[in-house]
């Protein structure tokens, strides 16, 4: 059984940073090709993916609205996600998600990040 489980997040200022982590039990990360992601969803919106990797080459995509602060990693050997974030704005202010599309597709269980002085 897959799981993914999410740590960081919290309280950040404005200007400041923060680094999310996703450990994944049940799959490992080399096995075969997989996109590793993360989303997130502010009040009143939708889930937005924010930047995606693949474990396997480490070809990484971003939004636009992340790109140059926001970071994604992966540590193969660990079966870990990470996700940091560097620059923070009050709208970056949302529940955070990692996700994995595999043959089939699992999500973490959502991380709350505000950003507020």
């Amino acid at each position: 059984q897959v799981q993914l489980v999410q740590s960081g997040g919290g309280l950040a200022q404005p200007g400041g940073s923060m680094r999310l982590s996703c450990k994944a039990s049940g799959l490992s990360f080399s096995a075969y090709e997989m996109t590793l992601a993360w989303y997130r969803q502010a009040p009143g919106k939708g889930r937005e993916v924010l930047a995606d990797i693949s474990p396997i080459t480490g070809r990484t995509s971003y939004a636009d609205s992340v790109k140059g602060r926001f970071t994604i990693s992966r540590d193969n050997v660990r079966s870990t996600l990470y996700l940091q974030m560097d620059n923070l704005k009050p709208e970056d202010t949302a529940v955070y998600y990692c996700h994995i599309r595999a043959a089939r597709t699992y999500w973490g269980q959502g991380t709350q990040v505000t950003v507020s002085s």
